[in-house]
C-alpha cells in the first residue's frame, strides 16, 4: 500500500477505538534506510494534530542499543546494529510496562552523534493513547517476539533500493563516517542486517511503500 499520513493515522484512532479506551502500540519495522523515523515522526505529527500532544508518544527501538563498551566487552563493535547488539528484552520489558502502567514512563533515547543510547530521553504521560515504536527487528522473532506480543500491529516501511542506498550512506556521512568508512559499513554492516530483516516482511499487517 502507499497510504497517506492521515490514512495512516485514521487507521491507528480506528485500532485506539477499538481498545475501549485501552493504550494502542503500533511497532514500524525495516531495513536500515528505509525511512522507519521519517514515516514514525510524520504519523506522530498527524496524530497529535489530529488528538493532542499529550494523547501521543514516539518510543524508537534505538535507545536499547547495547552501549559500545559493552559491544567492545562482548567483541562486536563492528558488528553494531545486528540483531545482538540489542538489548531485545529490555525493549520487550518496556513495551509491556507500557501496555499495562498508568504512570509516567521514562523510555531511552538514541543520541546519534554520538552513536549511544541516553537513558530517560523520552516521556511517555500517562494520558498518551497512543505509542508509535520504530525499529528494525520488530518482526524477527525469537526475543523480539517477546516485543512483537505488546504491539496491535507492527507495519513493514520498504523502500525503493536505489534510494534507501542513497539516504543510509548520507546518513552515515551527516554523523561523521567518511564516505569511504560509510560504503564500507553498509557493505559489511548493514546490508547483511537487511537481508535478515527483510527476510521477516511477510510477519507485517501492513506493508507501508515509502518513496
Amino acid at each position: 500500500m502507499r497510504p497517506t499520513m492521515d490514512e495512516l493515522a485514521t487507521r491507528v484512532l480506528k485500532l485506539a477505538a477499538g481498545r475501549m479506551g485501552d493504550r494502542v502500540i503500533v511497532g514500524i519495522a525495516g531495513v536500515p534506510g528505509a525511512g522507519k523515523t521519517t514515516l514514525a515522526e510524520k504519523l506522530t505529527a498527524v496524530l497529535v494534530d489530529r488528538i493532542g500532544a499529550d494523547q501521543v508518544a514516539h518510543v524508537p527501538m534505538d535507545g536499547f542499543h547495547l552501549a559500545d563498551v559493552t559491544l567492545d566487552r562482548l567483541g562486536s563493535r563492528q558488528r553494531k546494529g545486528a540483531p545482538d547488539t540489542f538489548d531485545a528484552l529490555g525493549y520487550a520489558a518496556l513495551l509491556k510496562r507500557l501496555r499495562e502502567s498508568g504512570d509516567l514512563v521514562y523510555a531511552p533515547g538514541f543520541e546519534r552523534t554520538l552513536e549511544q543510547p541516553i537513558a530517560g530521553a523520552i516521556a511517555v504521560l500517562p494520558s498518551a493513547r497512543v505509542v508509535v515504536t520504530e525499529g528494525n527487528y520488530l518482526l524477527l522473532g525469537g526475543d523480539w517476539d517477546r516485543a512483537k506480543e505488546q504491539l496491535d500491529e507492527v507495519w513493514y516501511c520498504h523502500t525503493p533500493e536505489e534510494l534507501r542506498m542513497e539516504r543510509l550512506l548520507a546518513r552515515h556521512v551527516r554523523f561523521g563516517k567518511t564516505p569511504e568508512f560509510a560504503s564500507a559499513w553498509i557493505e559489511q554492516t548493514d546490508q547483511p542486517n537487511a537481508r535478515v530483516i527483510e527476510a521477516s516482511r511477510e510477519r507485517a499487517d501492513l506493508i507501508v511503500e515509502m518513496d
